[in-house]
């Protein structure tokens, strides 16, 4: 079997299961990582090579001397494959991609699947629901928007990978004084109308443009009401049959057939509407969800989203046919939340549901398992109030996410 070279770009430390799967598949594994991630835990045992790239501020690298540096990397390696591991890393792959002829992913593409703006259009002109928005480069366009649509508004990065950065505005004279604040940066936002409902993600693998995998789950505590206001993120998949997935799914599928998705792994987000009930599409991501989605995912399913998604990139890099397995139907909550000392004491969260306890320093992290919903939501409320009681550390936001 020929050993094909995959390129993994992560300025985040993830993607543990994805390299491991590919150099279990029998492929050779370069990463391109950030400078201050040299010590973590990467699966060294699939690593064949490392280059580390000096971060200009979080998750921002001199693309120019990426290109530079994949140039010489080129000349004594044939490149098969580049993947990007994390959302802050599609544009980089996308670059690479175009500029050296790699198959995958180009930079017309993967606007769709980074910037809010293009994603937000794309929808519309396909006959999507989307919040009302606009683009904020013209004072005129600005207020007749404001005019138009009352208050509150969302005013928010194009290109931000998770709720940091996005303000609430609730009058006209807060939106300008935000703006104007913005300086030379104020074309890099967007702004919406604030949709009031109950958020939901999608998580999805395609291979050949066919969706051959969906996960479908609700938020309980949306990441934009974490990441501003502290507490606890909670989340919980849905039943396979339920009306709440049907639409999901097709309103899933919708999206990513627009968009030109052809192969890989995506993470979609969409709202239902508190006063009308429709879907509204919120964003999507080419790539595997973050804080410990993947955990809730392959305790419901059995299926391990970054491993199908290394069988997927092998087979195409093969030409072979690829077959997923048949998901198990398991309810699944997830939990997750800051706390005050670096280990947490796990005794008191023991119950036959916990399907594992997530290691992560600062926090607690939970995943439960039940052929019930309703004692999934038990443990998601019971857990959240004794962290509430006694765990919880909340921080003001970061300006850094935790994709």
């Amino acid at each position: 079997m020929e050993e094909k070279t995959i390129v993994c770009i992560s300025c985040y430390y993830k993607g543990y299961d994805f390299m491991d799967e590919m150099k279990k598949l029998g492929n050779k594994i370069i990463l391109i990582t950030s400078e201050n991630l040299k010590e973590k835990n990467w699966p060294w045992h699939a690593i064949d090579e490392v280059f580390y790239m000096p971060e200009q501020k979080p998750s921002v690298w001199n693309l120019d001397h990426l290109v530079q540096g994949f140039s010489h990397l080129m000349q004594t390696r044939k490149v098969d494959a580049v993947i990007a591991l994390d959302d802050y890393d599609v544009e980089k792959a996308a670059l690479i991609r175009e500029t050296f002829r790699i198959p995958g992913m180009g930079q017309t593409t993967h606007r769709y699947f980074r910037d809010k703006l293009a994603m937000r259009q794309k929808a519309k002109d396909s006959g999507i629901n989307v919040p009302e928005f606009t683009a904020v480069f013209n004072n005129d366009e600005v207020n007749g928007f404001i005019d138009k649509i009352p208050a509150p508004w969302v005013l928010k990065p194009r290109s931000e990978a998770s709720a940091s950065g996005i303000q609430k505005i609730k009058t006209k004279d807060e939106l300008w004084d935000a703006l104007n604040a913005l300086g030379e940066e104020r074309h890099l936002f967007l702004l919406e109308s604030f949709k009031p409902g109950d958020v939901y993600h999608v998580d999805s693998l395609t291979f050949n443009k066919e969706i051959i995998f969906t996960s479908a789950s609700k938020y309980l505590a949306p990441p934009m009401q974490v990441s501003h206001e502290g507490g606890v993120f909670r989340t919980k998949t849905l039943g396979r049959y339920s009306d709440e997935f049907k639409a999901l799914d097709e309103v899933n599928a919708k999206v990513l057939s627009s968009f030109g998705l052809l192969n890989g792994a995506t993470h979609t987000e969409f709202i239902r509407g508190k006063e009308d009930g429709k879907w509204y599409f919120l964003e999507t991501s080419s790539r595997v969800g973050g804080a410990h989605i993947p955990d809730l995912v392959e305790a419901s399913s059995n299926i391990n989203i970054w491993r199908e998604w290394a069988k997927i990139e092998d087979a195409l890099l093969r030409g072979k046919n690829y077959e997923i397995t048949k998901p198990t139907g398991y309810y699944s909550g997830l939990i997750v939340a800051l706390i005050k000392d670096k280990e947490p004491d796990y005794n008191e969260f023991e119950c036959e549901e916990v399907a594992k306890f997530i290691p992560i320093d600062y926090h607690v992290g939970i995943v439960y398992k039940s052929n019930d919903s309703a004692k999934i939501q038990e443990r998601l409320d019971c857990a959240a109030e004794k962290i509430q009681d006694h765990f919880l550390n909340i921080l003001p936001p970061q300006s850094r996410p935790t994709s």
